[in-house]
């Protein structure tokens, strides 16, 4: 759950959250700040939608021969 507190009655306003909810907010934009990434990510979504995906565990067993 995230919180945040507003604090100030003035346009100079600022917003506390935690520091590991910073962290994760500036991953996500380093992420959508990226184009290949984001490239890579929507071929990824369309090989799941289309069923070109492998187990992990069927996977292993590949590399294990």
């Amino acid at each position: 759950m995230v919180e945040l507190k507003v604090m100030g009655k003035h346009e100079a306003r600022w917003v506390t959250i935690s520091t590991d909810e910073y962290e994760s907010m500036k991953a996500t934009i380093e992420v959508l700040s990226d184009p290949e990434l984001m490239n890579q990510l929507r071929m990824s979504e369309e090989d799941i939608k289309a069923g070109r995906t492998k187990k992990l565990s069927n996977i292993l067993k590949e590399l294990k021969q």
